[in-house]
């Protein structure tokens, strides 16, 4: 893996890119959102569209309407307070619907408790308005068996991506079955995104087993409590786990804590506006 400086482009020759848009938690005020772009080719995914998100394109010199396809973790505002915008501009201003990998369980959850009010009664003709699929085109990944918790797949134009359960809201719940919906993403079978969750070790030490993967982008937060794994959890993990996952969505105050996120094994923290290059 390269660690690369360079302008945000929405294609490369070819190669694996993930470029983090922000690396923050949903407060921060420097570090924008956690908010993935992949690029493979002539194809991209963004993966959680953010309050921010559109601010953080500007500020790269590309728009957030160009992005084509789209990959929504979970329904908390750092992740989809975007989407009411792309759908928007999608409809109105573009005239192109954008694509997005979601399950009919999460759609319906999407549409009916976040996205409706901002965007289903902007037209009404013969009493009907308007629904999901007149803002965006959804393709559906297939449910995976086998596997030890519910995992969906969809291969877009060569980036694969394997979507699993996460145990993340509310902060009772006691696995992932019990949770509110929320995944995380598996990419190209290399690389390993959990999006937003608690400390689960299980999840962390069953998906790597399957898979050995190169690297694990693992979500985190200084504190621990609430509904995200904290550093002092993530410790407990095994060293070679621990060497490969690099620690995102943390707060402002992350530099405050390199010191003890070297010395507890990590392989660093995620940078935001960074290409991380896979051949």
């Amino acid at each position: 893996m390269q660690i690369i400086k360079k302008q945000l482009e929405f294609s490369n020759s070819g190669n694996l890119e993930l470029f983090f848009l922000g690396s923050g938690s949903a407060f921060t005020k420097r570090l924008y959102q956690t908010n993935l772009l992949i690029i493979k080719g002539e194809e991209h995914l963004l993966i959680d569209c953010g309050t921010k998100c559109s601010q953080a394109f500007f500020e790269l010199g590309k728009k957030v309407s160009e992005v084509r396809n789209l990959l929504v973790t979970h329904s908390h505002a750092d992740h989809i307070g975007g989407l009411e915008e792309v759908a928007l501009m999608g409809r109105y201003f573009n005239r192109r619907k954008p694509n997005i990998i979601i399950n009919e369980t999460y759609q319906h959850l999407l549409w009916d408790m976040s996205l409706r009010g901002g965007c289903g009664f902007n037209e009404e003709e013969a009493g009907d308005t308007l629904n999901f699929h007149d803002f965006f085109h959804s393709l559906r990944p297939e449910y995976l068996t086998c596997y030890p918790r519910e995992t969906f797949e969809y291969t877009l134009n060569g980036i694969n991506l394997k979507m699993f359960r996460t145990k993340h809201i509310p902060d009772t719940s006691s696995d992932w079955t019990s949770s509110f919906w929320s995944c995380g993403v598996i990419i190209d079978d290399r690389i390993m995104f959990t999006s937003d969750t608690r400390y689960d070790p299980e999840l962390i030490l069953e998906y790597d087993k399957k898979f050995n993967f190169e690297i694990i982008i693992h979500d985190c937060q200084f504190f621990t409590g609430g509904v995200h794994a904290s550093i002092d959890e993530l410790a407990a993990l095994p060293p070679e786990i621990k060497k490969k996952m690099y620690l995102v969505h943390y707060g402002d105050n992350f530099e405050d804590f390199i010191p003890k996120m070297k010395e507890l094994g990590f392989a660093d923290f995620i940078q935001q506006h960074t290409y991380y290059s896979f051949d």
